[in-house]
């Protein structure tokens, strides 16, 4: 089965859900035969690189509401992820630009630390004081570095602003098309979705809900008998 997750570095929800989600898979019974792949999404697509700001102004100037109340939003976000066993500052954030991040998820997927970095970010972004966005790329190679992934290929990736961009575009297309207007947002086999970071229990309601109603496969085939193919044994012998 294959759960696919969009998500950005800069949701505090997809911080907190993937950490629920991930309780909830540890204890399904089927685990090791569930595929999880994440996918791009930006909250604030075609933002500028070099155009970061503090979180809460960011908060006041795009949800119009007060300092007083982003203050409090943020307070509530670091109470939600010690829930989770996750640190959150819930002063002195910034935000900015994700792309180049994605991008790198990208090259991460292909190296099998797609996770491993996701998580990286998260924690760099959320839960330490150096930013994620205002320290140059060095920064995000070191991450990259610390989720397994090679300095040099990183590197490479963060210097060619077309590598893995239109990776980047097809998952934020593919989410618009399987109706994701926010994130995070889960998909079980492309059967189920499940948005927001839901309680543990909801996901494993989903889990145990998709898996119980996978398809068996039906075979086409010609005659009363299959054709000759190859197997751990061997390869049929062809007869006279």
């Amino acid at each position: 089965m294959r759960v696919e997750i969009w998500s950005d570095i800069a949701c505090p929800w997809c911080y907190v859900g993937k950490a629920r989600f991930e309780k909830a898979l540890a204890a399904f019974p089927h685990r090791e035969q569930v595929e999880v792949v994440h996918r791009s999404f930006e909250l604030d697509p075609g933002r500028a690189k070099d155009d970061v700001q503090p979180v809460v102004a960011m908060l006041t100037k795009k949800y119009g509401m007060s300092e007083a109340q982003a203050h409090e939003g943020e307070d509530n976000l670091g109470r939600q992820a010690a829930a989770e066993g996750l640190d959150y500052r819930t002063r002195g954030r910034d935000h900015g630009s994700t792309f180049d991040m994605h991008r790198l998820l990208h090259l991460a997927k292909e190296h099998g630390r797609q996770s491993e970095l996701l998580d990286a970010l998260y924690r760099a972004n959320f839960a330490e004081e150096r930013s994620v966005f205002t320290e140059g790329g060095e920064r995000l190679v070191e991450l990259a570095v610390a989720a397994g992934l090679d300095a040099d290929a990183a590197r490479k990736v963060l210097a060619e602003p077309d590598a893995y961009a239109e990776e980047v575009r097809a998952d934020e297309r593919e989410a618009a098309q399987l109706g994701a207007s926010g994130v995070p947002f889960f998909v079980l086999d492309r059967k189920y979705g499940v948005s927001g970071a839901q309680p543990a229990e909801v996901f494993t309601q989903a889990l145990t809900q998709a898996w119980g109603e996978r398809s068996p496969l039906t075979l086409l085939q010609s005659g009363d008998t299959d054709g000759d193919a190859c197997g751990p044994d061997g390869c049929a012998v062809p007869r006279s």
